[in-house]
């Protein structure tokens, strides 16, 4: 058995994961605000409450950037105290187990590879719009990381007046008082309009990754995606001004429909 965690600046879920199989989960609002402290002993506890005989390792995916073979996470997004903090050191010296550490849209890509999609894409993107927007890219069957685990920042680029991560994210609603997941649970009293413009602007960030990786597949993720069907018809739209239709006739886009990806994807980490 193993620990898998996924680690954001909303919530944080940990699962119990045996033989690819969530056998028991937790998930709790992150403490995000607080002292770098109060959210490692949040996640400790939180930890402890899964922890069993019989379990071998711990695997954490984390909104950032990674040292991945010391397992130290640098500037933690929405987590502002998680500037440097020695993770797997901390956790390995709580639990006497071995503690893998990655950024969670990696997680993201290696739980839909091997474990969300009915056929196994060899090169697909994984986009997370969720709190912010980040990707995990599998090339060739394997995860590509770059040299500090911090490939697949697409949402960091430059758009518009702000980037991506402004327009695709659960800040587009922000303006409007509520979240993403909020804006989807009221999907009946949220304007339409607002659906057709974040369509719009997904459709952009998806022709990023079209012409950054010409993957097989684009997975979306996070708690926008969950209203793929109100915005895809937007979506699409921007699509179709794409330089290179036969691309847009090969790809193929769609929302991740397991829940418990990113906990299964942290639990391969180890």
């Amino acid at each position: 058995m193993k620990i898998g965690v996924d680690l954001g600046g909303t919530n944080i879920r940990v699962g119990r994961i045996k033989q690819g199989e969530v056998v028991k989960k937790i998930s709790e609002p992150c403490k995000a605000h607080m002292p770098e402290n109060e959210i490692i002993n949040q996640l400790k506890i939180m930890i402890s409450d899964l922890m069993a005989p019989g379990v071998e390792s711990i695997g954490i995916g984390v909104p950032s950037v990674v040292d991945v073979e010391k397992g130290i996470v640098y500037n933690v997004a929405n987590i502002p105290s998680w500037e440097k903090v020695y993770l797997k050191t901390i956790l390995e010296e709580e639990f006497h187990l071995p503690v893998a550490v990655n950024n969670d849209c990696n997680c993201f890509a290696l739980g839909e590879y091997y474990f969300g999609t009915e056929r196994r894409y060899k090169n697909m993107v994984c986009l997370a719009l969720g709190t912010g927007v980040g990707a995990g890219i599998i090339i060739d069957g394997k995860l590509y990381t770059g040299n500090n685990a911090g490939a697949g920042e697409i949402g960091c680029l430059p758009y518009l007046k702000q980037d991506y991560e402004y327009y695709c994210s659960s800040r587009f609603f922000q303006e409007y008082g509520m979240t993403g997941k909020e804006a989807y649970e009221t999907a009946a009293d949220t304007p339409l309009p607002l659906w057709n413009e974040i369509g719009r602007h997904i459709g952009e960030l998806i022709k990023a990754v079209l012409f950054t990786y010409d993957p097989e597949a684009i997975i979306l993720g996070g708690s926008v995606s969950k209203a793929f069907d109100l915005f895809k018809n937007k979506m699409y739209e921007s699509l179709n001004t794409f330089p290179y239709p036969e691309t847009i006739e090969k790809i193929q886009i769609f929302p991740s429909h397991a829940e418990d990806i990113p906990l299964l994807g942290a639990s391969l980490l180890s």
